[in-house]
């Protein structure tokens, strides 16, 4: 199978997928997971994050089809609410789940991007969606009720026990009355807000930081990234997306400190137990993962930010698994050379050299895989 813009996609039989998700199931409840809120642990670079899918895989979608044209960008989420085609919006993020496992049958797809926690039920399992809340572009309803009917219905995740947060900007979320979402489902805004201290590791020298108090608990078992794609300063990179997300779940304010302690403090609360999952002592190895999903919906999305209205409607979403990949294609490959947004590279860069890795090492080339 190939994808339109002739990335070489490995076919794998039904039965195949089945054997080699369900032994690395196996290997997973080996584990109990037992978060530890002032564990010490740092995560190894390279270290492997999620185990049925490949941490270096970005796939996305173009489909002007997921929403209306207009003769005017709308500046308002509302404005954007009412153009989204929200059956294009469905197949397209079911096409890109496909494209993470390389296999055709969604339900299938599903089942291996979120992994059940060890020793509970899916029914009891408790889910956390990051979203954005600040500005004017927040997660489009269609995006954000796929993520959750795909988690009630295929997965069996109750509702209640779906929570969608912005911990800094939750109070906006007044504003953005998400629509088609499980009778349930709990939009909690701030979330009790970021109110518990945490371990936060180098390359930040600032050691602790306040974190929403729900993932430094262990309340959660999973947690979703769904990120817009916007412009911000220099010191991230020019942009905004699933790794800044969570300055809306650890605090803010130690990333504003000073342009030199920013991009540490960005890429430390991304190591952290916190947003990876519970990580072995010793050898840094995630040994269960929290963040399963980190999806971009640049449906709309701009050049400057983050405050302001959407600048283009280029109807695309990309998906991944390890945010600092995600964040570095996206940036590059669909900001930089599709639309004309230059990234910092300087910043950039280090989203994938603090991890470990280089553009060398990542998969098709270095690109998004267009599907």
């Amino acid at each position: 199978m190939k994808s339109r813009k002739g990335v070489a996609m490995t076919k794998i039989s039904r039965r195949s997928f089945i054997k080699k998700t369900v032994a690395v199931g196996v290997g997973i409840a080996a584990f109990p997971m037992i978060f530890i809120p002032k564990a010490k642990a740092h995560w190894a670079p390279k270290t492997i994050v999620h185990p049925n899918v490949n941490n270096l895989r970005v796939v996305g979608v173009t489909d002007p089809k997921m929403t209306m044209n207009a003769e005017l960008i709308p500046l308002t989420w509302t404005g954007q609410e009412k153009l989204v085609n929200k059956k294009a919006v469905w197949e397209s993020i079911d096409k890109m789940a496909c494209g993470l496992v390389d296999t055709r049958n969604p339900d299938e797809a599903w089942r291996a991007i979120f992994v059940k926690p060890p020793l509970k039920s899916w029914s009891d399992t408790v889910v956390a969606i990051k979203t954005n809340c600040i500005g004017q572009q927040h997660t489009r309803s269609a995006v954000m009720a796929k993520m959750c009917h795909t988690l009630r219905d295929i997965l069996g995740v109750k509702p209640h026990n779906i929570h969608i947060y912005d911990g800094q900007h939750g109070y906006r979320m007044v504003g953005t009355p998400f629509q088609g979402l499980p009778k349930g489902v709990r939009i909690e805004g701030e979330w009790s807000g970021i109110t518990m201290t945490t371990s936060v590791p180098p390359p930040w020298k600032g050691s602790k930081s306040d974190c929403v108090k729900h993932l430094v608990s262990g309340t959660v078992d999973i947690l979703i990234n769904i990120a817009m794609c916007k412009g911000h300063s220099t010191t991230f990179g020019n942009f905004t997306m699933t790794m800044k997300n969570h300055f809306g779940s650890f605090s803010p304010g130690p990333g504003h400190a000073s342009a030199e302690a920013g991009l540490d403090y960005l890429i430390a609360i991304n190591q952290t137990p916190e947003i990876l999952g519970k990580m072995d002592d010793k050898t840094g190895k995630v040994l269960y993962p929290r963040q399963q999903l980190c999806l971009v919906d640049a449906l709309w999305a701009s050049e400057s930010g983050p405050m302001m209205g959407p600048t283009g409607q280029p109807n695309f979403l990309a998906m991944g698994v390890f945010s600092p990949v995600v964040d570095y294609l996206v940036a590059t490959q669909f900001r930089g050379k599709k639309m004309g947004w230059e990234p910092n590279m300087d910043a950039t860069r280090r989203m994938l050299s603090d991890f470990g890795y280089n553009e060398g090492d990542l998969l098709a080339g270095g690109k998004i895989i267009e599907l």
